[in-house]
């Protein structure tokens, strides 16, 4: 799986260069960070739809698309997939009413 993240990330990353009118992508990156968000809160809702409908093929194909749009905003933000993996790897074994407890307490270091 992380080379599928990793390959779609040299791609995002490609299409930075790429011209708006022929790269979907280049379209998100020209209209900045405003309108990938706002990309990223309707794939969301859709996933959300989609899980109410039950249509488990809806759910795969809505979470792939938050996904992917995720990813665009990781880009944007010049961040690579890992950096989520990595975040997620830290979790792991640890209570997640813990997790939420101590970020409440700390101020984000970004």
């Amino acid at each position: 799986m992380n080379d599928i993240l990793r390959e779609l990330a040299r791609i995002l990353a490609e299409r930075r260069q790429a011209s708006p009118g022929e790269s979907y992508v280049a379209s998100l990156y020209v209209g900045g960070l405003e309108a990938i968000c706002r990309k990223v809160e309707e794939e969301a809702k859709e996933v959300i739809e989609a899980a109410g409908s039950g249509d488990r093929k809806a759910i795969v194909h809505e979470v792939a698309d938050l996904w992917f749009h995720t990813l665009v905003l990781l880009s944007h933000s010049g961040l690579e997939p890992e950096a989520v993996l990595a975040e997620l790897e830290r979790r792991f074994g640890h209570s997640g009413l813990e997790e939420k407890a101590a970020r409440a307490r700390k101020p984000r270091a970004d």
